[in-house]
């Protein structure tokens, strides 16, 4: 028992590297919610859009008029 047993706490190689790799993931996590973030932004718009269609859709199929009129009228053919 004559060597000295070494803690990894004291090493401070280690533990910059830890503190790096923590601060590593804490950041891809961060930019996978920034991400998500702008999907969702960017998926607001279709929902809009689709509610939209869909209405018209409606609107036209009350008129009397087949579906496949309806949807070609909805798309602006």
């Amino acid at each position: 028992m004559g060597k000295k047993s070494k803690k990894c706490s004291s090493d401070k190689s280690r533990r910059m590297l830890w503190f790096a790799f923590s601060a590593a993931g804490l950041g891809a996590k961060g930019l996978a919610a920034l991400a998500l973030v702008a999907i969702s932004i960017k998926m607001h718009p279709l929902q809009y859009q689709s509610k939209l269609f869909n209405a018209c859709v409606e609107e036209i199929k009350e008129i009397g008029n087949p579906i496949s009129d309806s949807v070609r009228f909805c798309n602006g053919g």
